[in-house]
């Protein structure tokens, strides 16, 4: 009896398994079956260049309005421009990509509405249990949109100081001279001291000696610091001696200042310093520190 029945599962098994097979080759001849196929692939195909389409032309004209800006007569900041033009270009190009993502998705017949209603839930659940990422993107949007700084930028914002290399949506990364990276979640960025935004301040002190012929020593000064302005790409105004800054027994301060280019100042000091002093022991006034 038992054998029997093992004989007849056996049976069963068979004929379904070859009902499954009949079926699907049925399912795969059918030419109605290669038509909606068609079909669908050709809308799949469509809406996906479409969307490409929309990326290209939106991408043109973002540059094309940033190219504008850049030679209107206001003369906005090109820095600024690119940075919002390339953020504009990057949410546009987003947004496009959900859409063909949910056409597409539409087209194979997925119901699209519990997934959006899910990704409605999961976004407001997000945003209650990440604040500081919220907060990070937010603060991320306002610098790049105010100008607060850009790449290339150098900045101090709290203990850290560098050269910016990357602005991000949640975090920016500053280099600082001696090589370290500091990555710096946008929503700590309370402050910040941008040194790169316009023109800076080299303050030079020259001491020489108490007994030094004071005017010839302020004609070599002048002479030495205008064959450095005129050699010099960093200093974009020609530099002046304020007067003589401190007197004591031993020695004379000079006090000269010069305009240079952003976050330059540094280096047009060494520069000017070095040059001053050849000029004076050229001339056989002792310099003095």
């Amino acid at each position: 009896m038992g054998s029997h029945q093992a004989w007849i599962s056996m049976l069963q098994d068979v004929s379904g398994w070859a009902h499954f097979k009949q079926s699907t080759w049925d399912y795969l001849v059918d030419p109605a079956n290669w038509t909606s196929w068609l079909i669908i692939l050709i809308k799949v195909v469509v809406i996906y260049t479409v969307g490409r389409a929309i990326n290209s032309i939106t991408r043109r004209a973002v540059r094309h309005m940033v190219q504008e800006r850049e030679k209107s007569p206001l003369k906005f900041d090109p820095r600024r421009t690119k940075t919002i033009g390339r953020l504009i270009g990057n949410l546009i190009s987003s947004v496009v990509n959900f859409f063909v993502i949910i056409l597409i998705l539409s087209q194979f017949g997925f119901n699209l509405a519990p997934i959006l209603a899910g990704a409605g839930v999961l976004g407001l659940a997000i945003g209650f249990g990440a604040q500081s990422l919220v907060k990070d993107v937010i603060t991320g949007f306002f610098i790049i949109f105010e100008d607060q700084f850009a790449v290339g930028d150098v900045i101090q914002t709290g203990a850290f100081k560098g050269t910016v290399e990357e602005i991000g949506m949640r975090v920016t990364r500053i280099r600082n001279f001696t090589g370290e990276v500091h990555i710096i979640p946008n929503g700590l960025i309370t402050q910040v001291t941008n040194y790169s935004n316009y023109n800076s301040l080299a303050i030079v002190d020259v001491t020489i000696a108490y007994e030094t012929d004071l005017e010839k020593a302020q004609q070599i000064t002048r002479q030495t610091l205008h064959k450095v302005y005129e050699s010099s790409d960093l200093i974009v105004k020609e530099p002046a001696i304020l007067g003589v800054q401190a007197v004591t027994n031993t020695e004379v301060t000079l006090r000269i200042s010069a305009e240079c280019r952003p976050n330059t100042q540094a280096e047009a000091i060494r520069g000017m310093n070095l040059e001053l002093m050849r000029a004076l022991e050229q001339n056989g006034l002792k310099k003095i520190g």
